[in-house]
């Protein structure tokens, strides 16, 4: 991995190392703010999605023992695939940097530093998707301020179940619960997977996720999706409550001894946690009728609730720059 670009074991090569990988990241976060998504044609999760679509089409007619089976494999082969591309991208790299001569000071070794960081960035940016999904959120509020129909219509651009009987203020709860569980899915845990094991960690994590949007659910897929559910509960586990504490670091208006009760509302293991957290954070109730409320005493949305939603998760996507330093720090010196 990044880590792994010299001998870590003087104080020197852990800064350099761990300024490497810090830049990376950085560098990804503000091509995301910048560009956002890379075209479809180019775009890894879209390849990612088209493999799934394929194998689940032909799983959906099976028995579900076979789709269960099948779903499995399907999902092995898929992240091995992914992992081992990621792998082999971010080796090219280390090898170069290593033979880059940037340890000596020399102009063009660190032109080539910065050039292979930069790169790296390029690989790492598809997998973190902040600037779609606060757009998509700020876009649903802007659509419930023309006519609650132009609310629905957005809404169902970010969320998969009816939206069609939802009141104005269902409609803004739903977009509030999609930022803040997205903000999970698509920065938090693949900067934290990245941190840990470099870009093949945030790849295959962006893969099941991806496999667990189109497969978990129940329907035609719900045997097939079994494996990729249990999945992403797994690789979401701690990246889900992170996202918590870093709601309620920035926003620091709740107490979290009351953020496990409510987050236990939900089925979900993880979405729950970040949820919670938003909903206890602006002092408003997110509910999703007849599956669960969070916060019950909190009151409805309004559209300012909105507007600072997008601010809290904005600060907490700028501050793990700063929460990812001391890891690296740590992993490297696990290595070393």
């Amino acid at each position: 991995m990044l880590l792994a670009l010299q001998s870590l074991v003087d104080p020197m090569a852990l800064t350099a190392t761990a300024a490497c990988l810090l830049a990376a990241l950085g560098f990804a976060l503000g091509m995301d703010l910048r560009w956002g998504e890379p075209a479809a044609a180019w775009h890894p999760v879209v390849w990612m999605g088209h493999y799934l679509n394929a194998c689940g089409q032909r799983l959906k007619r099976r028995p579900p023992a076979m789709a269960f089976l099948g779903g499995g494999l399907a999902w092995c082969v898929g992240a091995a695939a992914v992992g081992l591309l990621a792998a082999w991208l971010q080796s090219l790299i280390v090898g170069w940097l290593q033979r880059s001569g940037w340890h000596q000071l020399s102009w063009s070794g660190w032109l080539m530093l910065t050039a292979l960081v930069l790169l790296l960035a390029v690989l790492l940016k598809p997998m973190l998707a902040w600037r779609m999904l606060r757009d998509e959120v700020q876009a649903v509020e802007a659509a419930l301020q023309t006519s609650l129909a132009a609310g629905h219509e957005r809404l169902s651009w970010l969320v998969s179940r009816d939206v069609g009987q939802l009141s104005e203020s269902e409609v803004r709860e739903s977009a509030i619960e999609s930022l803040a569980e997205n903000l999970n899915d698509s920065v938090v845990a693949p900067v934290f997977w990245f941190v840990l094991l470099g870009l093949p960690g945030a790849a295959v994590y962006r893969f099941a996720n991806t496999a667990d949007a189109m497969w978990g659910y129940r329907g035609e897929w719900e045997w097939a999706g079994k494996w990729a559910a249990r999945a992403d509960d797994v690789l979401s586990w701690v990246p889900a409550r992170l996202t918590a504490a870093l709601i309620w670091l920035v926003a620091g208006e709740f107490r979290l001894a009351g953020l496990r009760r409510e987050a236990a509302q939900t089925p979900s293991p993880n979405s729950g946690w970040p949820m919670a957290a938003m909903a206890l954070a602006l002092g408003v109730c997110l509910r999703k009728p007849a599956v669960y409320v969070l916060n019950k005493a909190g009151r409805a949305p309004q559209a300012v609730d909105t507007v600072l939603a997008v601010s809290i998760a904005s600060k907490v996507v700028f501050a793990l720059i700063p929460c990812a330093l001391p890891a690296t720090f740590l992993i490297a010196l696990g290595m070393a």
